[in-house]
């Protein structure tokens, strides 16, 4: 399977890291013996960004280093007009002395920062550090501080472990709420089956995320279809591809469809993944057709459909569209996954973004469906759960579509895993196309017909399951579960998968449980879950996720997180040191959202 170059598909450049070397500013003597020790600090610290990180869509992190070392205000303007220029999203200010806190800073409210002050003996940075810190405290434009352990020799070049997980983290998460910005969400359709999450505010978009909210009628596809608004050229190809590498799967209805209304359904689902695509990142190849408007997209990089019920009572459903655009390749060989989200929960859908955003992986999208005690397994199944399932577990299964990448397919180091697009092989994507098979819809859901992507997790894996909700009055607040999925034995998970609906994708989750709280065991995270859906990312991703959240001015409510691994600016301390929940409300209240107009 070919493998695509990185490419960035929408409109505007790709945010770059701004580095600040911060300097005392007295000449004739002290700035004069920090000048080579200062900017040799910006230079590590930009070679381990660019060596260590990618943008989701594979392309090299840039960095920018200040053209001197700030030692007063009029280079620290001369550095905020060098990042303007160059396109900066995020800024991280390194220093190894004391500098003038409030002379030196960065001003600029929207771009998410922080600051390393170096930990030494010679000269005081820890003491700009703090100084700094109070200023952007003060000031109402919090910042991260970043402050080594251990203490080291003036003028090391070596970036201690914990300094340098702290700023990939920070530059990650600063990343993803720079690429957001001044990009869409494309609603498909309206509200499906009156669940909340796909009732779109657009203000939560705006105010929190950067974004614009942009709305389509599902009728655009049936457009689109009758008027042959796609790549003819491509539709042949793809569904060439589809009829040799998605097989079908059992048919569980009673009346079956005829082969060839099973036919004309296929090439409809191919068509409506073609012409959402093309919604969203528009395609070149429509204006050469004559379609110059409809070339353009939206420049989504989020999207959501609604489906159920108006358009499937008629037409086939939206599951191979989102199955196949979320995961990390199709017709076109291996790519990044679009965001998609199943009946247009666009709560669930921003979640599958920072996600991806987060760690440059496909996201799985499911319901939350059934907790299964062990004393319910034994008395349906007549076996006993062991092991990591031994304290019970999550059903987690989509009425809908969830990317291939989650069958468990990908490995590295002989171990199950979801990769960034780029670290996928031809065969691994082959496999989980031989994972899955495409039942044909279960026509009492989906009376016009359709295939779903059928397969299960088999394989143990680390994972996330994290959730938006909107609460009136307070606003977004974000919820995050750290566990596994587990690859239950078959004379278990066959007769589970059975008796909710087996052409659905499944997977069985069991979070970290501690004993306390709404972590206390896993029935108790189950029955504090805020909506009907989830977004499940692989690995251990909640303290990357909290960092994201308090940039964004999210609080979290519910996690299960070491408290030692949480990084937030450290304006936070301020707002409570004992409940540290309580104090990212009250912190988060006190800044407001990012974006905010009034």
């Amino acid at each position: 399977m070919k493998m695509n170059s990185p490419v960035n598909r929408l409109i505007g450049d790709m945010p770059k890291v701004g580095i600040r070397p911060t300097i005392d500013g007295r000449r004739k003597g002290v700035r004069d013996s920090l000048e080579t020790t200062t900017m040799g600090m910006a230079k590590s610290v930009a070679k381990l960004i660019s060596s260590t990180l990618r943008h989701s869509n594979g392309l090299a992190v840039e960095c920018v280093i200040a053209d001197s070392c700030i030692g007063g205000v009029a280079e620290a303007a001369m550095a905020a007009e060098k990042f303007r220029k160059e396109g900066v999203g995020v800024s991280l200010t390194v220093t190894p002395c004391w500098c003038y806190g409030s002379e030196t800073m960065d001003m600029e409210p929207g771009i998410p920062k922080a600051i390393w002050g170096f930990n030494g003996t010679e000269r005081p940075g820890a003491v700009y550090l703090a100084a700094v810190s109070a200023a952007h405290t003060q000031k109402g434009l919090p910042a991260f501080t970043i402050y080594g352990r251990d203490v080291q020799d003036i003028g090391s070049s070596v970036i201690p472990e914990d300094v340098r997980g702290k700023i990939v983290s920070f530059v990650k998460a600063g990343l993803t709420v720079a690429s957001m910005r001044g990009k869409s969400y494309l609603s498909v359709g309206g509200v499906s089956m009156g669940i909340a999450g796909s009732i779109v505010n657009q203000d939560l978009f705006e105010d929190y995320f950067g974004m614009r909210v942009e709305c389509a009628d599902m009728s655009e596809l049936i457009r689109r279809i009758e008027e042959n608004i796609y790549d003819p050229n491509e539709f042949t190809r793809a569904r060439e591809w589809v009829s040799k590498n998605c097989p079908e799967g059992k048919d569980y209805n009673t009346t079956k469809h005829s082969r060839k209304q099973k036919d004309w359904e296929w090439d409809y689902s191919v068509k409506c993944a073609m012409i959402v695509r093309d919604m969203m990142l528009g395609n070149p190849r429509l204006a050469r057709l004559g379609f110059r408007e409809e070339s353009m997209g939206h420049n989504a990089i989020l999207g959501g459909f609604q489906g159920q019920r108006q358009w499937t009572d008629h037409y086939p459903n939206g599951d191979f569209l989102e199955a196949i655009l979320t995961s990390s390749f199709d017709w076109n060989g291996i790519r990044e996954p679009l965001m998609v989200a199943t009946e247009n929960d666009s709560l669930n859908g921003i979640c599958m973004l920072l996600g991806h955003l987060l760690t440059d992986t496909a996201q799985i999208f499911a319901d939350v469906r059934t907790y299964w005690s062990p004393d319910s397994v034994k008395r349906v199944t007549g076996q006993k759960l062991n092991g990591a399932a031994a304290p019970g577990l999550l059903h987690l299964i989509n009425s809908g579509a969830a990317a291939l990448d989650g069958c468990g397919q990908q490995t590295r180091n002989g171990k199950a895993v979801m990769k960034p697009f780029w670290e996928i092989t031809s065969k691994e994507a082959q496999d989980c196309l031989k994972a899955t098979t495409w039942s044909p819809a279960i026509y009492e859901y989906f009376r016009g017909g359709g295939y779903s992507s059928t397969y299960g997790t088999r394989a143990d894996m680390p994972a996330t399951m994290f959730r938006l909700n909107l609460v009136k009055g307070l606003g977004p607040v974000l919820q995050i579960a750290e566990g596994q999925f587990v690859d239950l034995p078959r004379n278990i998970y066959s007769v589970l998968e059975e008796r909710t609906n087996p052409t659905w994708p499944s997977h069985w989750f069991v979070p970290k449980t501690s004993g306390n709280g709404v972590f206390r065991d896993v029935y108790s995270v189950m029955n504090a879950w805020g909506a009907n859906h989830g977004t499940i990312s692989y690995g251990h991703i909640g303290a990357e996720l909290i960092t994201l959240a308090s940039m964004l001015r999210i609080p979290v409510y519910m996690h299960n997180v070491d408290e030692a691994r949480v990084l937030r600016p450290s304006a936070w301390t301020a707002f409570g040191t004992a409940d540290l929940e309580g104090a990212d409300f009250r912190a988060c209240a006190n800044f407001g959202p990012l974006y905010r107009k009034a």
